[in-house]
């Protein structure tokens, strides 16, 4: 695992080539020459640099003094030296940047790579759990289809980036996720009926009914209550890791965000801030290939994610988001980074959404079917990590079939009970954000209530007045 630090810190050195297991940090400039023709660069030398060329070419001048066209800018956040050439920095570098692997399609680890250790009973629950939410999304799913629920997003062919992050974790980081992180949550406690409470908006939902479906939060488990507009969590992000660091805790931020987010305004504020202010924040950007209908070859022209990184000047690192393995030997690694050097970190994991963006979406209108097939059978990380654990002795056909067969009895046992338990009163409509509610809500809440007296057949019967 030292090893595996020491790459990320300096890649160069590492002397890896294979693509498959080097783990390549930006952590030093990519800067690609453009030449224009001699021609138009002479129309613009300066007069100075001019003269030096002359002088250069006559032995009469070895006394003049060049000292000065070796000397830089001292400009603020650090020298800057001269140069008389006219570069142009690339806009893309000769070779993307490569992905960290530790696992083959088969399963088997790949010759030479470096990760970290899991022993038996870390790697099974990393699996069951993984397991029990792809269980849990396909329930869901079906049950808002069945209209039992308004809505519901999935988060199919993602489960290793969930699972083995949360693994990677201490239950003392705080999370501030997207809407594809109930992984997380599950990994740290959340039991399944808390998410059918959450879904159904039952009167022991932890939101009091306030948020749509899958806008899970936690105060108890520190990940922060999804919020629906994108990107927004990225600058909060950055402030939360920055209040840890003025309590001197032992914890990091971390921020989850989907490929289309880096196009969000707040994408980029958060990682300034991050930067600047040396927050101890990682940022987890899932690139699935999707911003619901739009591939990522219509959202930006870099080198996906990871290269942006370097931009903000953040150490930053490209995975594949679909070996388990991977995933958590790469976050346990930043995790220590962020901490011990209290400085942010991107991390851009290599995936593909196999399910719909939601329920609201129809993803065989954009996408071929072939496509999704492939990544769901022959790319899947939940098949991937099975074959590697079942081939260490720890798994078994039978094992599989029997947590398969509980899981889907509990979740929809847990669906049952919150289909029948009361909603939150009307009263937590208004309630629980202020100490003392505001003049304004006051009115506002009676003029709901005799709103409802002249209208009671248009009130939903199950919630409480």
């Amino acid at each position: 695992m030292n090893l595996l630090r020491n790459i990320l810190k300096n890649p160069t050195k590492s002397g890896l080539c294979d693509c498959h297991a080097l783990i390549s940090i930006h952590s030093s400039s990519l800067v690609g020459k453009i030449h224009a023709s001699h021609s138009w660069v002479s129309r613009f030398e300066s007069t100075e640099a001019k003269q030096h060329a002359r002088l250069c070419n006559h032995e009469e001048h070895e006394d003049y003094d060049f000292s000065h066209f070796q000397q830089g800018l001292d400009f603020p956040g650090g020298k800057v030296t001269f140069t008389t050439q006219m570069k142009f920095i690339s806009e893309c570098p000769e070779k993307r940047i490569p992905c960290y692997r530790v696992l083959d399609d088969d399963g088997y680890p790949i010759a030479n790579s470096m990760y970290e250790q899991v022993n038996k009973e870390t790697a099974v629950k990393m699996y069951e759990n993984m397991v029990t939410l792809q269980v849990l999304d396909t329930i869901f799913y079906e049950a808002q289809r069945q209209g039992r629920i308004s809505f519901y997003l999935t988060s199919t062919g993602e489960e290793a980036i969930n699972i083995a992050t949360a693994a990677a974790l201490t239950p003392d980081d705080v999370v501030l996720p997207q809407y594809r992180e109930p992984g997380i949550l599950l990994w740290r406690g959340f039991t399944l009926q808390e998410f059918a409470n959450q879904c159904f908006g039952t009167k022991d939902d932890l939101g009091k009914g306030r948020q749509m479906p899958i806008h899970y939060g936690s105060k108890n488990l520190n990940y922060i209550t999804v919020s629906s507009p994108i990107a927004t969590q990225l600058p909060q992000a950055a402030g939360v890791a920055y209040s840890l660091k003025m309590d001197n805790k032992k914890a990091c931020v971390v921020a989850f965000t989907g490929d289309g987010a880096t196009s969000e305004g707040d994408f980029h504020a958060g990682l300034n801030f991050a930067a600047v202010m040396e927050a101890p924040v990682m940022f987890i950007c899932r690139n699935n290939g999707w911003a619901i209908s739009t591939p990522i070859t219509e959202q930006f022209r870099s080198d996906g994610v990871v290269i942006k990184g370097q931009a903000y000047g953040i150490r930053s690192i490209r995975v594949d988001g679909n070996d388990a393995l991977a995933v958590y030997s790469a976050i346990r690694a930043a995790r220590e980074m962020v901490i011990r050097e209290q400085r942010p970190i991107l991390v851009e994991a290599l995936t593909y959404r196999v399910g719909h963006h939601s329920t609201s979406d129809d993803s065989t209108k954009y996408r071929a079917m072939q496509e999704i097939d492939h990544w769901r059978t022959a790319r899947s990380p939940l098949g991937r990590f099975r074959k590697w654990v079942q081939r260490n002795g720890w798994w078994s056909d039978r094992e599989e079939d029997e947590l398969r067969g509980r899981v889907r009895k509990q979740v929809l046992s847990a669906i049952q009970v919150a289909e029948k338990m009361e909603k939150p009163s009307l009263t937590e409509l208004f309630s629980d954000v202020y100490h003392e509610m505001p003049s304004n809500l006051s009115e506002q809440e009676v003029s709901l209530r005799e709103t409802i007296k002249r209208h009671p057949q248009e009130f939903p019967v199950d919630v409480p007045l």
